[in-house]
Parts: C-alpha cells; sequence; structure tokens
C-alpha cells in the first residue's frame, strides 16, 4: 500500500479533476442542515442521491437547483459508480448525500469514496446529523468506547456471526433496525449477549422523538403493548470490562486456530467437537473456524 496526502483546501488548477464532497443531510428536522451543506450542494455540479425523490424535497426545501440530479444506491452502484466518477475526472465537482444523515454509513457511498481515491479524486465531509451518535451521546450508556454495528444480517447464522464475537466486547454497542425488525433484532440481541441494559431511540428530532430505556426483556414488552413505529438506533450495554479482559487474557490466545483444535484432539475429542469447542472458546461460530482451516 503506498502513502496517500490529501489536502483538500488547495486551490483546484484549470483541467484538474473535480472532487467528491460527502454532505451530510437531516435525519428529521430541516433545521438541522448546516450552511456550509447548503452551501457546498448549491455549488456542486451533480448531486448524487439515494433516493432523488426524497432528495427533490430537501433541494426544494433550500432553494436548491443542481445542473444534474443523480440515483445512485445499492441496486445500481455498479453501473453508476464509475459513470459519476468519470465526471469527476472530467473536471465536475460532485456531492453525494444519502436520505439522512451522514453518507457512506450503512449505505454504499463507502463503495463510491473508495472509486474516488483509486483515481486520486479528493473526498471532502461535510459533517452534519447522525443517528448512530445523536443516539449515543443521550443514552447514558458509556461513550468513551463505542462500535458501531448497523444493520444486522437477516439469516440467523449470519446474526450469531456479527453477535457471538461482540460477547466479551465492553464497548457500547449501536444498531440501526427498522420498526418491522426491530423485536426479531432485539430477540437475536437477548439470546447471544444476555439481557443488557439498551436504549431504543426512534424518530430522532422529529415530532415523536421518543426514548425508551431499560433491560432488552422490558423493552420487548414495551413494544408488545406499543407497536414499533419509525426507524431505530438501539445502544446496546457492552459486556463487563473484566469479561473482556479474560477474553484477552485466555490460555488460547497464542494459539493459531488449527493448534487450538489440535490441542482439543489431543485431549481425545472428534474433531467435529473440536472444533465446535474451540469456536465456542473464541467466540465465533464454527462455519469461521472450519473456514480458517481450509
Amino acid at each position: 500500500m503506498s502513502l496517500s496526502i490529501q489536502s483538500s483546501f488547495q486551490e483546484k488548477e484549470e483541467g484538474a479533476p473535480g472532487s467528491l464532497y460527502l454532505v451530510a443531510t437531516p435525519i428529521g428536522n430541516l433545521e438541522d442542515m448546516t450552511f456550509r451543506a447548503v452551501n457546498t450542494l448549491k455549488a456542486c455540479d451533480i448531486i448524487a442521491a439515494e433516493d432523488t425523490r426524497q432528495t427533490r424535497k430537501l433541494l426544494t426545501h433550500f432553494d436548491i437547483s443542481p445542473s444534474m440530479l443523480f440515483s445512485y444506491h445499492e441496486h445500481n452502484k455498479a453501473a453508476s459508480g464509475p459513470e459519476l466518477i468519470r465526471y469527476i475526472i472530467e473536471g465536475k465537482n460532485l456531492a453525494l448525500v444519502s436520505d439522512a444523515g451522514l453518507p457512506a454509513i450503512s449505505d454504499p457511498g463507502a463503495d463510491l469514496v473508495q472509486l474516488a481515491l483509486e483515481q486520486g479524486i479528493s473526498v471532502i465531509p461535510v459533517p452534519g446529523a447522525n443517528a448512530a451518535l445523536s443516539s449515543l451521546i443521550v443514552s447514558g450508556l458509556p461513550t468513551e468506547r463505542f462500535t458501531f454495528i448497523g444493520f444486522l444480517p437477516r439469516e440467523r447464522k449470519e446474526i450469531q456471526a456479527v453477535l457471538e464475537p461482540l460477547q466479551a466486547a465492553s464497548g457500547t454497542l449501536l444498531f440501526y433496525e427498522s420498526p418491522h425488525r426491530v423485536m426479531k433484532t432485539l430477540k437475536a440481541i437477548l439470546e447471544f449477549l444476555g439481557n443488557r441494559r439498551i436504549v431504543l431511540a426512534r424518530e430522532l428530532t422529529k415530532r415523536y422523538e421518543e426514548f425508551v430505556r431499560g433491560t432488552i426483556e422490558e423493552c420487548l414488552e414495551y413494544l408488545e403493548e406499543h407497536a414499533p413505529l419509525g426507524e431505530y438506533c438501539l445502544v446496546l450495554e457492552g459486556a463487563d470490562p473484566k469479561e473482556e479482559q479474560k477474553q484477552r487474557d485466555a490460555w488460547w490466545q497464542e494459539l493459531t486456530v488449527e493448534e487450538h483444535v489440535q490441542h482439543y484432539e489431543g485431549e481425545g475429542l472428534p474433531r467435529k467437537d473440536a472444533m465446535k469447542k474451540a469456536a465456542a472458546d473464541r467466540g465465533v461460530s464454527k462455519r469461521d473456524v472450519y473456514n480458517a482451516l481450509l
């Protein structure tokens, strides 16, 4: 990997490529739009949006009329991404926005950033509202260390593969979830991480903004009586730091996965059972151990 240095505020030379601006948009309350975000969107030649219909409403509200408004989302990124990069190389400045909050967080903006950097294009952040961090700072849970998980996968095995390695993580955990899946996600977290303290933050910055604080079981009971509405951010208490240290000091830490499995085989366990036990020690799925041994 070669060293790369970017200076965002140098004067652009004539004929040089444009820049990619990652522009934060409000997560609900339009008053959270920054002056810089408005001015950046007005100045850019092209705006790429996750949902152009949603973005048009925002642009109309702030009297912004871009020369070009492009659709860029998960299902068309393979075709749209290179086309957008071509426009930037030709000298046009492009602003990327998501439906709400910071682009490139739980959306395909990250892929466009990678394409831009590969072409030596400057990528410039225009900060603003973010649902995960807004939820974290009002949660009452520790903020000095946290991990953003985003949306969990849909299949149980994949959910397990994400959650099990987090069992000993002492930092606060941040999840996103839709209203029709939030109860399923809470039940999965309860199963794999235990009945911890959690905050359900929904409809952030909007009229019906709500924070439900309690244990996972208490919050599930609440949702049984109050149907989930709006997008959720889940702020979950981390594990006891002693558990994390215990995991870090475990006897098998210096072993490779193969050596770990061989240890249990040496105790007389069949290879299948040895793999299962090694997976349990490491807080990963048996499939992960199997893949590591291939």
